[in-house]
């Protein structure tokens, strides 16, 4: 069940998430709520902001080229969201830099769905 694997993904977050989180949490983003590990359909978002259609996605390693990837961000976008993607190293060594992008995505009219 999708809620159960949701669960288990936010009890044993990565390093990455975990900086991410303590920075999107409580709506610090400029009053943008975040949810993290959020079922949207057949998939899991790390975090999501509903309001504006965010998905943001953490990424290591694994992930280089993932063709499963592009078929889940295409998914997500016919559903009405924009997906942006992070590596790990990028949110953990460039943490400012990755909030800067999303707020900036933020600021950006959302598309109708």
């Amino acid at each position: 069940m999708a809620s159960n694997h949701a669960r288990s993904l936010r009890q044993n977050p990565t390093d990455a998430e975990m900086r991410l989180w303590s920075k999107l949490r409580r709506k610090q983003i400029d009053d943008h709520r975040f949810r993290r590990q959020v079922p949207i359909g057949p998939y899991i978002a790390d975090f999501v902001c509903l309001e504006q259609r965010l998905v943001i996605e953490v990424d290591g390693g694994q992930h280089s080229e993932s063709v499963k990837d592009d078929i889940r961000t295409a998914w997500l976008g016919r559903q009405g969201f924009r997906v942006l993607r992070f590596w790990n190293n990028d949110v953990l060594g460039n943490t400012e830099g990755v909030l800067t992008v999303i707020a900036q995505h933020l600021a950006a009219q959302c598309p109708p769905p």
